[in-house]
């Protein structure tokens, strides 16, 4: 669905009164704070795309090249690029025939000496076995990055999808549920991390003139 005409250009007339049409003007920042409290989240960021949210949140961790990631075969080829592009190996265990979701009865069967994290997906609207998966993570000491780009605003046992697991990443697209005609969000539970991650987002930039990290250009701009 998409606003009347002129509701949209009366949204974004402020950006012809200031100016400024990215790198995280007033319009970015309001839309921060507000999903912030709609998707009951500590730490978020906005990026350009859905996938560049995930893969941005995986490098994130500086997880040893060639380690292994274990997540599902039925999701978008995005989450499965987002791995291999940080030069990691996608290890595939299989999904429920109840929802399709990830099987996290199964999931302990693929962890090796190389297993770094757990990448699953939530399906439809459907969400994974969180608690199962969070305690397989906790007992392996492994990260959980979920591909919620299907889960946004879904709320489990009082607490927003986007508390579970290190990270969560949501797609914004234009087919999702709710969309900025392009866009992804990702929400951090670990506060050094959501620093990391502001700075990997922006060409790896933590100060003017200092670049600490090889990163790309993930930003949402104003129009998103």
């Amino acid at each position: 669905s998409m606003p009347p005409f002129d509701e949209y250009i009366e949204e974004i007339k402020q950006l012809w009164q200031s100016r400024w049409l990215s790198n995280r003007g007033a319009i970015h920042k309001n839309l921060e704070f507000e999903l912030s409290k709609l998707l009951d989240a500590k730490n978020i960021a906005l990026f350009a795309n859905g996938h560049v949210a995930l893969e941005v949140a995986i490098d994130a961790y500086n997880f040893e090249k060639g380690s292994e990631v274990i997540t599902t075969p039925y999701t978008h080829c995005s989450t499965t690029h987002s791995i291999v592009r940080n030069g990691l190996v996608p290890v595939f265990c299989d999904v429920n025939e109840a929802d399709l979701t990830i099987n996290a009865d199964i999931l302990e069967n693929f962890i090796t000496e190389k297993t770094v994290a757990i990448v699953p997906t939530h399906v439809y609207g459907l969400i994974c076995n969180v608690e199962k998966i969070d305690e397989i993570a906790k007992k392996h000491n492994l990260k959980v990055i979920y591909d919620a780009a299907h889960a946004f605003g879904i709320n489990y046992k009082g607490k927003g999808i986007a508390n579970f697991g290190n990270a969560s990443m949501f797609s914004t697209h234009a087919t999702k549920v709710f969309q900025t005609i392009e866009g992804g969000i990702t929400v951090f539970n670990d506060n050094e991390i959501y620093k990391k991650i502001d700075n990997l987002t922006n060409f790896g930039f933590v100060g003017p003139e200092s670049v600490d990290y090889i990163s790309t250009n993930a930003r949402m701009n104003e129009f998103e």
